[in-house]
């Protein structure tokens, strides 16, 4: 197996102004994700979230700290969450098998333990994006199906933000020390997502971009609210959302993501939200 990782440093929202569109493209933009036999992860200075991918085709794969952590293990003080997003899989750990289905989710709690990564058939294999955050103290592991995530639904169609939001690794589900994740599904003939924007100075996100169609792109808006930047992106590409940074999408066709944030809050509804007159 094969294990690559970068780490991406905080930017403060005066210095993006001046980003070109490589620079944006390198700061923010995690291109490379999913790869076969390969994990793929960014550690990020924004609340050090790491950003990941694992796609176990002819061996499993088992995640290893990296050198940032000063860790023998990965998880030895941080939590996991992962979500499938390929072919039936399994995550083991401690001895323990969790099978993953097509968008299932797994919560592993801090601890001095491998996490390992396997698909059930090598011509369909899993494909395991996770996000991982620093974590104070150890709570139990918990696999989510969507039967056990807090479902909204919102928007209309007219509006072309018609979605629904599967809130899978959330308090309302199971408890956390930092890290929340979810995923929202754009119906056929919306491509909004997060409208009205909104920043959030307690938290972080990263947006996992996934069941795009081949030949479509999506266009993820970022930056201050009077200062908005765009980022081009395809099918599982992830993008890193500082705090200050407003975070929405549009997309040639309807789409899935997958959020996941970290830092002080855990309150889903704690946002500062703006108007789209607003923007700039």
């Amino acid at each position: 197996m094969k294990q690559n990782h970068e780490v991406r440093q905080a930017t403060h929202p005066l210095d993006a102004k001046s980003y070109d569109t490589s620079r944006l493209r390198r700061e923010f933009l995690v291109e490379r994700l999913m790869a076969a036999d390969e994990i793929n992860l960014v550690y990020s200075m924004n609340d050090r979230l790491v950003v990941g991918g694992a796609v176990p085709v002819r061996e499993t794969l088992e995640l290893a700290s990296i050198p940032q952590l000063r860790s023998e293990f990965f998880l030895s003080r941080r939590e996991l969450g992962i979500i499938n997003v390929g072919g039936d899989g399994a995550v083991e750990i401690d001895g323990q098998r969790y099978p993953l289905r097509y968008k299932e989710a797994l919560y592993l709690g801090r601890g001095d333990r491998h996490a390992r990564f396997s698909s059930a058939d090598a011509t369909n294999p899993a494909r395991f994006y996770f996000n991982s955050a620093p974590a104070h103290r150890a709570y139990p592991d918990k696999k989510v199906t969507r039967d056990d995530a807090v479902v909204l639904e919102l928007g209309t169609l007219q509006e072309s933000n018609h979605r629904v939001i599967n809130r899978l690794l959330v308090t309302q589900v199971l408890p956390t020390c930092q890290l929340q994740m979810g995923m929202t599904e754009l119906k056929p003939g919306s491509v909004w997502n997060t409208m009205p924007p909104h920043t959030h100075e307690r938290r972080m996100e990263a947006y996992f971009y996934f069941e795009l169609p081949e030949n479509q792109a999506v266009c993820h808006f970022m930056g201050a609210v009077d200062e908005t930047r765009h980022l081009w992106m395809g099918n599982e590409q992830a993008v890193i959302s500082p705090a200050w940074s407003i975070h929405s999408a549009c997309a040639t066709s309807n789409y899935t993501f997958i959020w996941g944030m970290a830092g002080e809050n855990q309150d889903y509804g704690d946002m500062d939200t703006v108007t789209q007159q607003d923007l700039r």
